[in-house]
């Protein structure tokens, strides 16, 4: 049928064009087909019947028309193909017609007569002229507010405190309603214009229904295709602040019907301080406010912030306890070490990480300060230019979030203090003041001897996890290998909690050196000697105090985090990825998945062939030709043109590369957390919106503005 839309429409040069790219890339206005066959079963909607075919083209008109010189030609028709056409048409009003007539039949109905054979369309109850005007002026609201959105607009505009007394200026929402009334907006001129100008034209009340139901409409487009999907994963990321008010964003990660893996973002909820209230309405508002599924979740995972994380994993506990295959796992978009210092649950790592973030932000607001910390590495590092100019380049990137963070800050710590140093004493006009107070400040944070301790610290225990953590971002082999190396893994550091002594002596030491380099006093910490208030132990000293506060609590946290988070669960999934033919090619494919599948057999559409599957599977990639190569990711295995001959290892991919541990191979898929992120950059604290904010970040999500103006007289008559 597509083929026939091409040839009736005269584009030759869309003959080579697949029925999907035409589908998917290309448009016909409906004043091209016949009444007949378009089926308006609401006020709202024009929908083409199934065999619908265009015929209705003017062919001659532009070769009157002086303007269409720089125009597409359009093919003129020989008098054959115009007779050929025409009998097209009666052929197919006649097909449809007979297939009418044996469907009333069907359904014991009285014959009908010649003319009455063809399908009655739904009678509607004409719309009223007040009833088309109030449509058609709700209409211009909802698209000045997504405009709004899609654009970042605030809905304020200049704050009244900022204003003389008795001055009235229109919010930016009122502001672009007279612009489009000013641009020649009939309909809401008509409106309008018996209003006086200092009386608001939309009330913030009505504003915030209508924002309500713009992030219903947009977010319902979303969640239709994960229902479509059936299984999806639910991934949070760091608390926000919206408006004042603590929020979590939320995103959800499912498989498309083009096979592609996304990550999209779908609204935020409202933080709650306790974690079991926290969990309950983090259940409803994803089961009973987006209408989710969460029998068919297959993943769940929580990038926190310092001091979210306990509450975090009482929500993560609870989901499972009701939903044992919402495996709990780590983000793709995390790395380990980073999300393991978050959740360790000493006050002093997050004092250091939140340390570490400023000093990271103050140099990237500025190139000067950069430039400064460029030559102080240059001067810090003049017989080693190699090690200096890979941390030069490390500056310039999002160090903080890198899986060697620690061991980066402890090389970089006397270049940075050096620098701020030099910065917060520097009376010249060359720096501002809020960088000199920065500079000041944070100098002061880095040279306690409580922050360096900690640090060290944190460095040497995480270098047990380095390896495993990166493997765990790298290629699909990469990850399944690393899960048969967490045994190796907490070997090492459960070896390390047997002989805590020994390991934090040597600690503690190197911490000690760095203090001495950067002439910083070895020192209990002063709130802990102002607690004492005269009861202190003259015995404790400051390697014991930190190794009974610091080491031997964050070894015992990280030996435990790895242990939940890496649940018998997660590491059969993670081993089903031997079905990758590349990671087969590495086990010389002698490889078992069948053991490991069978928390997903009720997910499998023939489980009973699961065996016979995995043996052809593993067969074709044994015995390819020598110029194929073996797909490497799951993206890659799901794309492959034979893939629906094996529906089994289909479906055990999709499920597998929906575990939030598993990264978004095309990143073009995984846009909604970048967008996320700018968005929370580029906006003002007060002027954020839970609302408009879905708006921007879903910015490419078709939204039907008929159907927003449906639902709003619906919902508020």
């Amino acid at each position: 049928r597509c083929q026939r839309w091409v040839e009736n429409c005269r584009r030759a040069d869309l003959e080579d064009k697949t029925p999907d790219q035409l589908n998917k890339h290309y448009r016909l206005c409906a004043k091209h087909f016949e009444t007949s066959m378009i089926c308006r079963s609401s006020p709202y909607r024009t929908v083409l019947r199934d065999n619908a075919v265009p015929t209705i083209f003017d062919l001659t008109s532009h070769l009157n028309n002086p303007h269409s010189r720089h125009r597409k030609r359009i093919k003129e028709l020989s008098e054959d193909e115009i007779r050929t056409l025409k009998q097209q048409k009666i052929d197919d009003a006649f097909e449809r017609k007979q297939a009418t007539q044996e469907s009333n039949e069907n359904n014991e109905q009285n014959t009908v007569s010649e003319e009455g054979g063809e399908e009655q369309e739904e009678k509607t109850v004409p719309l009223t002229l007040e009833e088309r005007e109030n449509k058609d002026y709700l209409k211009s609201l909802f698209e000045i507010l997504i405009l709004m959105g899609k654009q970042n607009i605030p809905l304020d505009g200049h704050n009244v405190d900022e204003l003389p007394e008795g001055i009235f200026t229109s919010d930016n929402f009122q502001a672009l309603l007279e612009y489009r009334i000013n641009g020649g907006d009939e309909i809401l001129r008509k409106r309008f214009e018996m209003t006086a100008v200092n009386l608001e034209y939309c009330s913030k009340t009505q504003q915030k229904q209508m924002l309500e139901i713009c992030e219903n409409c947009v977010r319902e487009e979303t969640l239709r295709e994960v229902r479509d999907s059936h299984f999806f994963s639910i991934v949070t990321d760091e608390v926000v602040d919206i408006a004042g008010e603590e929020h979590l964003p939320v995103l959800v990660r499912f498989v498309d019907e083009s096979h592609n893996l996304r990550e999209e973002f779908i609204g935020f909820l409202p933080y709650e301080a306790d974690p079991e209230i926290l969990a309950v309405k983090f259940h409803a508002t994803i089961t009973e406010k987006w209408g989710l599924n969460m029998e068919y979740c297959r993943g769940q995972a929580y990038i926190v912030s310092s001091g979210f994380a306990s509450k975090m994993k009482v929500v993560a506990t609870r989901l499972l306890e009701k939903y044992p295959q919402a495996v709990y796992t780590l983000c793709s978009s995390c790395a380990l070490n980073v999300w393991l210092a978050k959740s360790v649950p000493v006050v002093g790592v997050s004092i250091a990480l939140g340390t570490i973030e400023e000093v990271c932000c103050l140099f990237n607001q500025s190139p000067q300060l950069l430039v400064e910390l460029d030559n102080t590495i240059s001067a810090l590092f003049q017989d080693n230019n190699e090690k200096g100019n890979e941390l030069k380049k490390i500056c310039r990137s999002q160090w903080t979030g890198r899986h060697d963070t620690f061991e980066v800050l402890v090389d970089l710590l006397q270049a940075l203090v050096l620098c701020l140093d030099a910065v917060s004493s520097d009376f010249s006009v060359r720096w501002n003041n809020f960088i000199v107070g920065r500079a000041f400040v944070l100098s002061s944070a880095l040279t306690d001897f409580d922050f360096i301790v900690t640090i060290v610290i944190m460095k040497n225990v995480l270098s047990f996890t380095r390896a495993f953590g990166k493997n765990l971002q790298g290629q699909t082999s990469d990850v399944f290998f690393a899960a048969g190396s967490l045994t190796a893994v907490l070997h090492s550091l459960n070896e390390v909690m047997e002989n805590i002594e020994v390991y934090h002596e040597f600690w503690f030491e190197e911490a000690t050196n760095l203090a001495t380099k950067l002439d910083v006093q070895i020192k209990l910490p002063g709130k802990f000697l102002r607690a004492q208030q005269g009861n202190f132990d003259p015995d404790m000293t400051s390697e014991n105090y930190y190794k009974e506060i610091l080491s031997v609590p964050t070894v015992e946290h990280i030996i435990q985090e790895l242990k939940d988070i890496f649940s018998e669960q997660h590491l059969k999934a993670l081993k089903c990825l031997s079905l990758v033919p590349s990671v087969m090619g590495q086990l010389k494919f002698n490889t078992s998945e069948e053991h490991h599948a069978d928390m997903f057999k009720n997910d499998l559409p023939n489980p009973d062939t699961l065996s016979a599957e995995l043996h052809c599977w593993r067969i074709k990639w044994k015995h390819r030709g020598k110029d194929i190569e073996l797909p490497a990711t799951i993206y890659e295995a799901l794309h492959l043109p034979d893939i629906k001959f094996f529906p089994n290892v289909y479906a055990l991919l999709k499920v597998l590369c929906l575990l939030p541990v598993m990264k978004v191979e095309n990143e073009k898929y995984g846009i909604g957390r970048k967008r996320l992120k700018a968005y929370l950059k580029n906006t003002l604290t007060g002027q954020r919106s839970s609302n408009l904010a879905l708006l921007n970040i879903n910015l490419d999500i078709k939204h039907d503005l008929d159907l927003m103006v449906d639902t709003y007289i619906k919902l508020y008559p």
